[in-house]
């Protein structure tokens, strides 16, 4: 068989699936099912429409928090704290060892790191002249610690 690279101009969600598919194949292999499982915690407005909330998913024991959202004029009312309280709670109920994100400085560091996150790394310039940081806070203390 022989194999050559391209570069779409526009990838497409079958590109990303494909190429999912063959990750998903060898992780099985290596680690056993992942256990993939979405999370979605939701902040909606008295018409049932979605306004903000929390995105992530569960795999291989740890909840990934993909987007955390709210509206500029709801933020420093405690609906933070709410969904992620919720979204710790959808995790422990789950068995997760944790709960790992990612957020840019001029973000939610600080909120983060108030809730019991701790910085596992850091990009420098990214944006340029700011810093993206990873964090995770562990829900079932490490038995080596």
């Amino acid at each position: 068989m022989t194999l050559t690279i391209t570069t779409p101009q526009t990838p497409t969600e079958a590109d990303e699936q494909a190429i999912l598919a063959v990750l998903v194949a060898h992780n099985t292999k290596m680690a056993g099912p992942s256990g993939y499982r979405p999370v979605a915690v939701l902040l909606t407005d008295e018409a049932g429409a979605t306004v903000g909330g929390l995105w992530g998913r569960i795999s291989y024991d740890w909840m990934f928090v993909e987007y955390l959202a709210l509206p500029g004029e709801h933020r420093s009312q405690g609906l933070g704290t709410k969904l992620m309280d919720e979204a710790e709670g959808i995790a422990r109920s789950a068995g997760c060892v944790g709960v790992w994100l990612d957020t840019y400085e001029f973000q939610a560091l600080g909120f983060y790191r108030k809730r019991g996150f701790e910085v596992f790394g850091t990009i420098e310039d990214h944006p340029v002249g700011q810093r993206r940081y990873f964090l995770q806070k562990r829900l079932i203390p490490n038995e080596g610690a």
